[in-house]
């Protein structure tokens, strides 16, 4: 397999077959991530691809189940060169069960239900979009490049088409200044998507990005470990997710977090609670050890 630069994925693709077709990301504009600042976006050609699948057909057989097609939006793809690889995948992987794909609102919304559906009967199963706040000032101030509300279409649309949908968000993203209303928008934005997934992950402000700046200018102030819990409190005890797997393990998080919503909502406000009340040091992950 060849990859040009640093290679993201989710946590829970990890057993997946990484295709990269495409590099770096279209909108590369988020003043937080330093992810694909070294990569001028391209889309590779389908021949390109072609010859990457057929290398993980030679090294891992057919029995491919599951794929992830990065970098950062592969959804922005032209519906035709995006449907080809697909079918490329099915054909040669017949025991294919789901591939999965970065997507923004834009790329989302780029597609009309005919295109989401046609996507999914190729076995696109699941797309992770990165809200990271439902905070309108907050989104803008990071320069994310969407609004609440087209979040909220764009997440609709991909339920509609019968995919799932795998939702990001950024405890600490609002600074200290806007905490308590990135925390309740997030929900709130949350409640009208009504995800199968959602994550939470914690804030790393990462060297060479703007956000960077802003905090070394004093214009962006992190807030504490036991304050970003409190976010991650906030978020929780506004949830009205139907049935809803939540996740905060990625190893950014100070206290890791696995829940279904709304059966597990009490144990988990009572155990953050606890730690919000006793400030439990030992009880969190060390700072050496978290991580992007």
């Amino acid at each position: 397999m060849r990859y040009d630069g640093l290679i993201v994925r989710p946590p829970s693709e990890a057993d997946s077959l990484i295709l990269q077709v495409a590099v770096g990301c279209s909108h590369n504009r988020c003043t937080f991530c330093p992810a694909f600042k070294a990569k001028q976006f391209r889309i590779k050609p389908l021949e390109s691809v072609f010859e990457d699948i057929d290398a993980a057909l030679a090294a891992y057989g057919p029995g491919v189940r599951r794929v992830f097609l990065c970098d950062g939006d592969p959804l922005i793809l032209p519906s035709a060169h995006l449907a080809a690889i697909l079918e490329r995948l099915n054909h040669v992987f017949p025991k294919l069960q789901r591939v999965g794909i970065y997507g923004n609102a834009k790329s989302i919304l780029k597609r009309t239900p005919e295109e989401l559906a046609q996507l999914r009967a190729l076995k696109l199963g699941i797309v992770y979009l990165g809200l990271e706040s439902g905070d309108a000032e907050t989104l803008k101030a990071v320069h994310k490049g969407s609004t609440p509300d087209e979040m909220v279409l764009a997440a609709r649309r991909v339920r509609e088409a019968g995919i799932k949908l795998n939702v990001t968000v950024l405890l600490g993203l609002g600074g200290v200044r806007r905490s308590s209303e990135h925390a309740r928008a997030t929900i709130a934005v949350l409640n009208r998507m009504q995800p199968n997934h959602a994550a939470a992950l914690t804030l790393m402000v990462v060297p060479d990005t703007p956000l960077h700046e802003d905090m070394r200018h004093g214009r962006f102030e992190l807030p504490g470990t036991f304050e970003l819990l409190e976010e991650l409190r906030e978020i929780i005890a506004g949830s009205e997710l139907k049935n809803c797997l939540f996740f905060s393990n990625h190893a950014s998080n100070y206290f890791p977090v696995q829940a279904r919503l709304p059966h597990d909502k009490q144990a988990l406000l009572a155990q953050l609670d606890r730690l919000l009340a006793s400030r439990d040091r030992s009880a969190l992950r060390p700072e050496a050890l978290r991580g992007l």
